[in-house]
Order: C-alpha cells, then sequence, then structure tokens
C-alpha cells in the first residue's frame, strides 16, 4: 500500500471479496537532512565506480505523507497495516544499477528492475514467510489461472482491460513459482471506475498521483546525475555529414531519438541518434525521418519467458520496444545464445538498456528482455 488510489482500492476489494487482507508499506529510502549520501553501500558504490554521490532526496513513493495515508486507509478499512523497510536493497538493486546503466551510456528502466527484485520480489518473500498466501498490488494487468491440471503453465499474464495505464511492460520478468501467489485486482478496472470505486468508498487518498521515476525530485534526471556521475564534454556531430555542431555536456545526459535540451542552437530541432562513448561523440541529425533513427533489427540479452520455457525458435509474436509504445508484428530467433529481434517495419529510436517486451494472441505477455543493439536502417 502506498497511499494512492490503486493500492488502496486493491485493498478494498480484495476485503470485500473475502479475502483476509492487511497492507504493507515499503521503505525505499530513507532521508537524509545533509547533503552526504550516509547509506554505506551507495558511497562504497560511488567510490568503486569513480562517482561522487551528494544529495539524498525523499522517494515519491515512500514519503512520510504517503506512509500516513496509507496508514489511514487501512484504519479505514480496518485492515493490519505493516511498514517494510527495503532501502539497503533498494539502493544496490535500483539505484545503483539506474547510475551504472547510465555511466555506460545506455537508458535504464527502473521500474522494471523495482518489480522484479522488490516489490514482487523481496515483499513476496517475507509475505510468505510471514505465513500469507499471496501478494496483491495495485497493477493495472490481468493474469489468467490455466484450469489443465496437467499442463506445466499454471497462469498467465494479460495486458489490463485499460490500455491507457497498462503496466504489463514492466512486469515481463515474473515466473510461474510468483504467479500463484500475486493478484491483480486492478486488470479489469478502468481508471475512471478506480477512482469512483475510491469515491464511493469514502478512501482518504490523493486527488492527484505522482508520475515519473520516485527517486529523483521532479523528475529532473539530469540534475540527479550531475551528483553521481563526473560527466565528460564531447563534441556534437552531425551523422550525416560529419560536421561538428556543437558541444555536449556528458553522454549520459541524453537518450537515443530525443530532441529536447540537445544545445544546439539556431538550425535545429536536432535529434540524437547516437551515443558514441569511445569517440565521446553525440551524433544527431536535423531529420526527424531519417533512417538513422530507424531500425527493423535489434538484439537482446537476459530474456525471459513467463511460461519458463523458450519457445519454438524462430518465434513469431509482436513485441513493444519501450512503455506506451506501439505494438509491432516480429520475428524472434536466436544467434549464439543472443537473442535476434527482426520487426514487421522499422521502429524509432531503439534504446539500449530499455526492454522488449514480447506479446501474444490477445495480448499475452510471453515474456522480454533487455535491449543490447540494433543496425540502422541504412
Amino acid at each position: 500500500m502506498s497511499g494512492g488510489v490503486d493500492s488502496s482500492v486493491s485493498a478494498a476489494l480484495l476485503k470485500e471479496q473475502g479475502y483476509d487482507v492487511s497492507g504493507v508499506f515499503m521503505i525505499f529510502q530513507k532521508v537524509s537532512a545533509v547533503t552526504e549520501a550516509r547509506d554505506c553501500h551507495a558511497q562504497h558504490f560511488c567510490k568503486s565506480a569513480g562517482l561522487a554521490m551528494t544529495v539524498r532526496d525523499e522517494n515519491k513513493c515512500c514519503s512520510q505523507e504517503a506512509m500516513e495515508r496509507a496508514r489511514q486507509v487501512a484504519a479505514k478499512l480496518n485492515i493490519p497495516f505493516y511498514v517494510m523497510d527495503f532501502s539497503a536493497e533498494f539502493q544496490k538493486q535500483v539505484i545503483d544499477y539506474f547510475i551504472r546503466e547510465y555511466k555506460n551510456g545506455r537508458t535504464p528502466n527502473p521500474c522494471v528492475v523495482c518489480n522484479k527484485f522488490i516489490k514482487l520480489g523481496l515483499l513476496l518473500d517475507k509475505a510468505l514467510a510471514m505465513g500469507f498466501d499471496y501478494v496483491a498490488t495495485g497493477h493495472y494487468i490481468k493474469k489468467s489461472k490455466i484450469k489443465n491440471q496437467k499442463s506445466k503453465i499454471k497462469s498467465k499474464l494479460y495486458a489490463a482491460k485499460d490500455k491507457t495505464r497498462d503496466q504489463s511492460y514492466f512486469l515481463y520478468t515474473l515466473t510461474q513459482d510468483k504467479l500463484a501467489h500475486l493478484l491483480f485486482p486492478l486488470g479489469d478496472y478502468l481508471k475512471s471506475q478506480v477512482w469512483q470505486t475510491a469515491k464511493d468508498r469514502g478512501l482518504p487518498i490523493p486527488k492527484t498521483e505522482s508520475q515519473g521515476i520516485c527517486f529523483i525530485k521532479d523528475n529532473n534526471v539530469a540534475d540527479f546525475l550531475a551528483q553521481v556521475i563526473k560527466f565528460m564534454p564531447g563534441l556534437i556531430k552531425d551523422i550525416k555529414t560529419q560536421e561538428i555542431l556543437g558541444e555536449h555536456h556528458g553522454l549520459q545526459l541524453y537518450t537515443i531519438g530525443q530532441r529536447q535540451a540537445i544545445g544546439i542552437g539556431g538550425t535545429g530541432p536536432y535529434y540524437v541518434v547516437k551515443l558514441d562513448l569511445a569517440r565521446n561523440t553525440l551524433w544527431v541529425t536535423n531529420n526527424p525521418k531519417d533512417l538513422a533513427l530507424f531500425s527493423d533489427f535489434l538484439t537482446a540479452t537476459n530474456v525471459h519467458w513467463i511460461s519458463g520455457h523458450k519457445p519454438r525458435l524462430p518465434f513469431k509474436c509482436q513485441a513493444r520496444i519501450r512503455y506506451g509504445h506501439k505494438i509491432v508484428n516480429c520475428v524472434v530467433n536466436d544467434n549464439g545464445g543472443m537473442y535476434c529481434v527482426k520487426f514487421s517495419k522499422p521502429q524509432r529510436a531503439i534504446t539500449p538498456g530499455q526492454s522488449i517486451v514480447f506479446y501474444g494472441q490477445r495480448h499475452e505477455v510471453l515474456g522480454g528482455g533487455i535491449i543490447e543493439n540494433f543496425n540502422y536502417s541504412n
């Protein structure tokens, strides 16, 4: 329970369905009033990686205000309320990973990692150890049990009814063992219905929702990275003409496809095409339809299949290369342990470090992996 509308309504619905419900509030970061981070692990990581960590901002997902609101919801529902501290694990699994990926010129996806290791990892382990049967969340996704007792696949995941809120992209790492102990009450709800449900039950929830990365103040990634990475300025070049257009302030400040805040004045707009770490060069184009921005092929690693079994390859399915991106037909193959994905049409701004998620019939979530590389269409 985060104190938000989704988890609060989920708890209310489950209690009304007859479940014996308890609320859990998770602490992801402890607020420090000084300008140096006091997390020993964070300091050790930053020192070993050549980084300089300074300011710790309050995490939006576990602020004091959010915790009190979650406690009020639990009291309103008359259910037990627990607070669990996962701050050390969150630092190691999510924040350190986030910094490391940006340092290596990639664009990370912290929500995928948080769901895998923290929300539906550590929390689930602790809940089962305490004697609970399930962990329920406010994610917009649907779970379906398989009635065939002989089937090795016991559960399947599907995109939510509310396609504008669907969070299946972030949950492709789930396993059959985990799914057996997970509940997603909001899979068949529209967001408008969730708000109305909260209103009808008089739940003490905020009227608006926080968005963006929870541990970054005002969702300002550049400011956050400036605290933990020593940027190296370099050249900005045109991908076609090789012309020098300006100077960037650090490759970690950019991501493929980016248009805003590139720092080239007068002749823009420009779009980021490539982060060249070896030459510390930012390659751009001023043509939004430039073939250098598109590719019909990528490779992926750390591929996970929710069924627990790799499909017979080559495998035809659909895929999404970033959250909110339109799914597209593709063929998945294996090339010496590296998964290769060929799209039916070129995709714009494929970004290493992001996830590619595979879908089957009726928007079933089949699995996914981490994008490693891609070939330009030209």
